[in-house]
């Protein structure tokens, strides 16, 4: 049996998780051992990871890697991952976005590195939706308004 690896979806993930932990190509690689060039790859779906590279990246995000089977047919599955744009990566290390998602998390009761991740992937289905690219000032209206959504609830709303 082969393994089908759609490696856009893979680096797509790869980078989101990056950004939500804040962190850098370079911080990744180097915690994981692995070279920096590598690593990029990997997240701009290039290459052939192995699995001990996958579980090195994932230990260095401080997650877990883990293996999905299901393939019935060869037809395309609609996950409708989106690549991050390079100002939500930008976003996403920066110290606002952290201490907004620690809030966000706080009032719901998540891992706030798993929130962080689910905000960033929901965050740039947005550039789709609006057909260009948004700057920071509107990242942060959107995430103004999911704060505001979370913590200030509607009355009759649960």
């Amino acid at each position: 049996m082969e393994a089908v690896v759609d490696r856009h979806h893979l680096g797509a993930r790869l980078r989101t998780l990056r950004a939500a932990k804040g962190r850098t190509v370079a911080s990744v690689a180097m915690d994981a051992g692995l070279s920096v060039p590598y690593v990029a790859n990997l997240e701009n779906g290039r290459g052939n990871p192995t699995v001990d590279a996958l579980n090195r990246i994932a230990q260095a995000l401080g997650t877990r890697a883990t293996i999905g089977f299901v393939a019935e047919t060869d037809t395309d599955t609609g996950t409708g991952t989106v690549a991050l744009p390079a100002t939500l990566i930008r976003l996403g290390r920066g110290r606002r976005f952290r201490r907004d998602i620690q809030l966000i998390a706080d009032t719901l009761g998540e891992d706030p590195t798993a929130l962080a991740a689910r905000i960033l992937d929901l965050l740039a289905q947005f550039t789709e939706v609006t057909g260009r690219d948004l700057n920071e000032a509107d990242w942060f209206r959107l995430l103004d308004a999911l704060i505001l959504i979370t913590l200030h609830p509607q009355p009759g709303s649960k």
